[in-house]
């Protein structure tokens, strides 16, 4: 180390000395004093880190009062401002994880609001005046639109997979195809899951082809459960062969052995009659006469994150009295969200046009054509010549490990700004209030803008303004 940099280190203040200053100058209490301390101490540890760091040499009005206030006020600032936050999604993956996967309907979250900050009949059987079941909100109209026996609801669907295992076969056997183990993101893989479980794995067939008879020969006494997974995150083509649920469940019928189906993207609209690619359905899979089914409520069927199981009555019921149970279930912001999205789905033109998810999988090639106009055309208003705006046609995602081979086409507005490099655009546009997150393609910042909602057009133009301005 330098002695340039000993000395700067020596007089560095303590935090007494700083938070003395701050008081004098601050004297309207802006957060709780010991707040102010730990953003002082923060503060004092990044000038640390600074001087330590560099090779340059540094001038001493680094240790300034005013750097030091100004150093604790943005520290301050960080540890007030709230760390979950709206972010506008312009990278054009409509149900993006990072980014919270589906947005509730306004309608929904309406009703959210006001359920969360009231007392509700979570637990409550009103007619009869007695502890009622916090399932019965929503098992009714799962039943209805799946056409299920029974239904219940976890935290989501890893739990809803670990819960029915642990349920239906642990301490024994569960046949799969080597196929269908699948990783999930944030490395949720189904064998992992199954070994938590206490149930034990047995593959059959091979990663392309299993046929009905592979499973037929692993069957046992130690079977408990025959499993099929849908590999909805991925696809297999060429020499392929696998075997349909309708197969696996007459398989299962006789032997007596329950057949249980991880649908993981569940959907109750057949989304091929709007030009997507093939999905099975919900309703599709239970006619199957599958003993389980389960699937997310936060992927494309575009509620809150939630683990739905439905199924033959006696089947969850015997899930419902796992007392594992009470560690996944959901709370009754949850539950308020889930009921009010699936009233939606009684009306399937309600559904694509009030559920934000749907809405931007099927939106029209003119819709998007117009919004991508729009902002074009705000972004031009501006009046900076350093900016430039283009109309760019690129393929959206539908994300959230679902129609992995779906290309929605699209238009995204791509931007270059003299002076700025694509990944300086990129990362002032994160740090914008909101933060605005698209892509880098060709040296150009691209915005999708069938994952911008129509009021973010705006603010996305205001980011930009803000950003040319302090250039």
């Amino acid at each position: 180390m330098k002695p340039e940099q000993q000395a700067l280190l020596r007089k560095l203040p303590g935090v007494d000395y700083v938070l003395n200053l701050w008081e004098q100058e601050q004297p309207a209490q802006q957060a709780p004093r010991p707040v102010v301390v730990q953003a002082i101490r923060s503060a004092l540890g990044k000038l640390r880190a600074t001087i330590m760091a560099t090779d340059e040499t540094l001038d001493e009005a680094l240790l300034s009062d005013t750097q030091l206030l100004h150093l604790t006020e943005t520290a301050l600032k960080n540890a007030m401002n709230f760390k979950l936050k709206r972010v506008i999604n312009a990278t054009g993956v409509v149900v993006h994880t990072n980014l919270g996967r589906s947005l509730l309907p306004e309608g929904v979250a309406r009703h959210v609001a006001e359920l969360s900050g009231r007392y509700s009949n979570l637990e409550f059987d009103l007619e009869q005046g007695a502890r009622g079941s916090r399932y019965s909100h929503v098992e009714d109209i799962l039943c209805e639109i799946s056409g299920a026996e029974a239904a219940m609801v976890v935290n989501n669907n890893a739990g809803a997979v670990f819960l029915s295992l642990e349920t239906l076969a642990k301490g024994k056997e569960v046949i799969v195809s080597r196929g269908e183990l699948v990783e999930i993101g944030g490395s949720f893989r189904i064998p992992d899951v199954m070994a938590r479980s206490g149930a034990r794995l047995v593959e059959v067939g091979t990663t392309n082809r299993t046929h009905l008879a592979d499973y037929e020969r692993a069957i046992r006494n130690e079977t408990a459960l025959l499993l099929k997974v849908h590999t909805s995150n991925y696809s297999v083509v060429g020499f392929t062969a696998e075997v349909s649920l309708k197969d696996l469940v007459a398989l299962g019928g006789k032997y007596h052995l329950p057949v249980m189906k991880d649908l993981g993207s569940g959907n109750f609209v057949a989304l091929s009659k709007y030009s997507l690619l093939k999905e099975p359905t919900v309703q599709e899979t239970v006619a199957t006469g599958a003993d389980v089914v389960s699937f997310s409520g936060d992927k494309m069927l575009g509620g809150p994150q939630a683990g739905i199981i439905v199924g033959r009555k006696d089947t969850i019921e015997g899930i419902k009295q796992n007392p594992i149970n009470r560690a996944l279930r959901i709370d009754k912001m949850t539950l308020a969200a889930l009921e009010a999205t699936l009233h939606l789905y009684r009306d399937e033109a309600q559904a694509l046009s009030a559920i934000p998810t749907l809405r931007m999988l099927t939106m029209p090639a003119k819709v998007i054509l117009t919004k991508a106009r729009r902002l074009l055309n705000r972004l031009r208003k501006l009046g900076n010549n350093q900016l430039k705006a283009v109309l760019v046609k690129t393929s959206s995602r539908v994300g959230g490990g679902a129609l992995p081979l779906q290309e929605l086409p699209t238009k995204c507005v791509g931007v270059t700004i003299e002076g700025l490099s694509a990944s300086r655009i990129e990362q002032i546009m994160r740090e914008a209030t909101p933060p605005v997150v698209g892509h880098i393609e060709d040296d150009l910042f691209l915005m999708d803008v069938r994952t911008i909602q129509d009021e973010e057009i705006p603010m996305i133009a205001s980011a930009f303004k803000k950003m040319l301005e302090e250039q």
